[in-house]
């Protein structure tokens, strides 16, 4: 009899149909372009910086503090149509900028926690790249890295300068991040602001001051020692520093035990270390802290097949297969190579 291959057995016992996935509604999602504006942060040496923003409530629109730190005029465009900023207030280490537009013509966009995302799910990214027409990029989510407060959505979405301060949406169209920065070194290392950092702007009452440049760095500008863990972990495995990464995402774990992705990041560096033991039992730290963890689930899957443990692999790909149809899928074809 023909083998079945791992993801589809492992969907068939869970009851799921291979693939399955929302499907992102376009046309609601083109409806919300007109919300998301270009941004033209001038300063005062005349020097041009473009970005992207969003309508986050009547005239106030939401940026990134990187693309207006230098301005001392900030203008918002939509359809050829230029409005003036008149007063901005900032939270540089936050990198979000809330900008007040007197008179500004648009609605405001459906705001969502980045609580209510999960790995695999499909976003959308929209903003001016290039800062000439707006843009649309799908993607999924990659990971949720914990962060003052909030979840730091990193996911698939290509954007580049010009797109900074636009909108990631969920499937429903609503705004779940801003886009901010990306990583040099893969296509899945974009990473957007959670919108719950808006929402804290807008109910904080945060002062408003007259456009001027701004001092500070935000969090991912800071010298790598001062950034958060899961930037520095990023830098260490790019570089495949593996003993380093052991050892911060020891100190992680250390300093936050219910944090999944602390474990996660010390199995990936005792699986650079070629030390497969201590490897799989961070993986399985990792998902006991939490079970929907499936950056853990697809290692443990291949860590499992190396050593040979079959049947430990299919059951890792049937548990990932629960949380991200398609990652499983694609992983199964992998693991079913000789």
């Amino acid at each position: 009899m023909r083998r079945l291959p791992l993801l589809f057995a492992a969907a068939w016992l869970l009851g799921l149909p291979p693939g399955a996935r929302a499907d992102i509604d376009r046309a609601a999602l083109i409806r919300l372009a007109p919300s998301v504006l270009k941004i033209e942060a001038v300063s005062a040496a005349g020097g041009l910086q473009l970005g992207s923003g969003v309508i986050v409530g009547p005239g106030r629109v939401v940026t990134n503090c990187h693309v207006t730190r230098h301005a001392v005029r900030v203008n918002v465009v939509k359809g050829g149509v230029r409005w003036t900023a008149n007063l901005q207030a900032a939270d540089m280490l936050r990198d979000l900028c809330l900008l007040q537009v007197p008179r500004l013509e648009g609605d405001a966009v459906p705001i969502a926690r980045a609580a209510s995302l999960h790995p695999g799910q499909q976003v959308l990214a929209m903003g001016y790249t290039g800062g000439v027409g707006i843009q649309l990029s799908e993607g999924d989510v990659v990971a949720l890295h914990h962060w003052s407060g909030s979840q730091i959505v990193q996911s698939s979405n290509w954007f580049s300068s010009g797109a900074s301060g636009g909108g990631l949406f969920n499937a429903d169209g609503k705004l779940v991040g801003i886009l901010t920065f990306r990583l040099r070194g893969g296509a899945r290392h974009y990473f957007a602001a959670p919108a719950d950092w808006v929402l804290a702007q807008l109910n904080d009452e945060l002062p408003y001051n007259a456009v001027a440049p701004l001092a500070g760095k935000s969090f991912w500008e800071q010298p790598d020692t001062e950034q958060p863990y899961f930037l520095q972990a990023a830098a260490l495995e790019q570089g495949q520093q593996w003993a380093a990464l052991a050892q911060l995402a020891d100190r992680w774990q250390q300093e936050a035990g219910d944090d999944p992705e602390a474990p996660y990041l010390l199995g990936v560096a005792f699986e650079g270390l070629h030390q497969p033991e201590p490897s799989i039992r961070a993986f399985q730290r990792s998902v006991e802290i939490d079970p929907t963890y499936n950056r853990s689930w697809a290692r443990l899957a291949q860590v499992y097949k190396r050593q040979g443990q079959l049947r430990e692999s299919r059951n890792a790909v049937a548990r990932l297969a629960a949380l991200d149809p398609k990652q499983a899928r694609e992983l199964a074809a992998e693991l079913e190579k000789p």
